[in-house]
């Protein structure tokens, strides 16, 4: 049994991230990555839809100790992966790396002031211990995506496929393909299977925001050719820090302009005539639900040269060749892809004990977004939804260094965020009101309104409570002899 100092769960970004931090922050602490996969990666190692991208940029996308090179500012899976498969080199992660381990269940011991973890690896149960537990595992089942039960589904006679799964052989190329959905999966489909196929149809039932951002960055490239790359990322950093920041800001304080802003870009870029409101103007306010980022307008492309089409509608059932909607109306298809959405799974699955005591999430509270009530020596890392994922793993892996180092020069073996009895304040996670939130937000901790207890969408909270001090009054230190938590929610 391998006894290390930390363990984290999942070598995608947060993984990858966290490794780097604890190589150059820590580097007489002994640490391990356990993935479930054979691969790096994560999301972008998974999912091989056609033009699988970033959904932010990447100059906030990318690590704050490593520039993003690049001049594209939207980039596809493969840069990304590079990218992280520089990164991995780099720090010599790989050798830290086990893969095919996929971790089921962690139980901590205030006695010995260690989690046992519990791993999966070629049909056996493989043990290790560790001081600090971190899991990297995002919030999404990526072992099963969201697919409603679709009346008829079983009569359709061409192919079904969920863009989580995409078939490496599965041939489009002069078929009907009807897109299923309209977030940010369909609508970096929809232009990327247009042209190939005959035609591609996104159904939806209510539109979503669509953001055009352009996918190289000239002023980035022009400050770059004057001031060399070093100089030029961390100001290009902060300017799409601020920029994330403005567009959310305003889209919460000013909705009814964001919302004209936004379907006056669609109408530039569509043809005269098209009926925008119907199509691209949701129900909803900006930012209600997670905006789509669509580099350099490219669906509104794809519809303008016909190659693309969207029906704002219901779908009534399947038929043996197509989708028959509410309306009447006959969508014939060769492929339908379910852009429905993904599950939300925290903690990705695993089973959690304190002391004898199964872990039960939902009555568990954030602490400074990184660790959760009367769990000892356990951190995790969810990004942001208006905000690049990566800005929240620098922050929370520079924090976690800090705190052991903390913990280090005083001789305390473990460290418990403790919620007073009286504050029984209970409110979700996310804010947001799409469906994949409401669907699973039921399963995962919950926050409060005040103090270190919320779960804020803001980077600037973040930045100044994790860069700040790492003790507090919430927090309770101990030695395997004093370290037995309190029964606290």
């Amino acid at each position: 049994m391998e006894d290390i100092d930390v363990l984290i769960v999942g070598a995608g970004i947060t993984g990858i991230g966290t490794g780097c931090y604890l190589t150059t922050r820590l580097p007489g602490h002994s640490f391990a990555i356990l993935e479930g996969r054979a691969a790096i990666g994560g999301t972008w190692d998974l999912f091989r839809f056609p033009g699988i991208r970033s959904d932010s940029d990447l100059f906030t996308f990318g690590f704050g100790f490593k520039p993003w090179t690049s001049d594209r500012s939207i980039a596809k899976a493969d840069l990304i992966l590079d990218y992280l498969h520089e990164t991995v080199r780099e720090h010599d992660l790989e050798r830290r790396i086990r893969f095919d381990h996929r971790v089921v269940a962690a139980h901590w011991s205030s006695e010995d002031a260690r989690w046992t973890v519990k791993a999966e690896h070629a049909g056996e149960q493989v043990v290790f211990r560790c001081r600090f537990l971190v899991s990297g595992t995002g919030y999404y089942d990526y072992a099963q995506g969201y697919a409603p039960d679709f009346a008829g589904i079983e009569d359709f006679g061409g192919a079904i496929v969920h863009p989580q799964f995409w078939p490496e052989d599965l041939d489009y190329a002069g078929k009907r393909v009807v897109v299923i959905g309209s977030g940010a999966t369909a609508a970096t489909v929809v232009p990327a299977m247009a042209g190939t196929a005959a035609h591609v149809t996104m159904l939806q039932r209510t539109p979503s925001y669509m953001l055009s951002l352009p996918a190289e960055d000239p002023i980035h490239k022009a400050m770059k050719r004057m001031l060399g790359q070093e100089r030029t990322y961390p100001i290009t950093r902060r300017r799409y820090i601020w920029v994330q920041r403005a567009v959310y800001r305003a889209s919460r304080r000013y909705p009814r302009l964001v919302r004209r802003a936004l379907l006056a870009d669609a109408r530039r870029r569509l043809p005269k005539g098209f009926d925008v409101a119907a199509h691209f103007d949701p129900p909803y306010n900006p930012w209600d639900q997670r905006m789509c980022i669509v580099p350099d307008g490219d669906i509104y492309g794809a519809i303008s040269s016909g190659a693309a089409s969207v029906v704002t509608d219901h779908i009534d059932r399947f038929t043996a060749t197509g989708i028959r909607l509410r309306s009447g109306r006959v969508l014939e298809a060769d492929i339908v892809v379910t852009a429905t959405g993904l599950r939300m799974l925290p903690l990705g699955g695993i089973a959690l004990r304190v002391d004898g005591a199964d872990v039960e999430l939902p009555e568990r509270t954030v602490y400074k977004s990184m660790m959760l009530s009367a769990i000892p020596n356990f951190a995790f890392v969810v990004g942001y939804e208006n905000a690049s994922w990566t800005l929240k793993v620098d922050l929370v892996a520079e924090h976690l260094c800090r705190l052991i180092t903390y913990m280090d020069a005083r001789g305390f073996d473990s460290v418990v965020p403790v919620r007073a009895e009286d504050d029984a304040e209970r409110l979700p996670l996310f804010d947001l009101s799409s469906g994949y939130v409401r669907r699973g937000i039921g399963a995962f901790p919950h926050m409060s309104s005040r103090g270190p207890w919320t779960f804020e969408q803001a980077y600037e909270v973040d930045v100044e409570r994790l860069a700040g001090p790492v003790d507090g009054p919430e927090l309770r230190f101990g030695t395997r002899i004093s370290s037995a938590p309190p029964v606290l929610a």
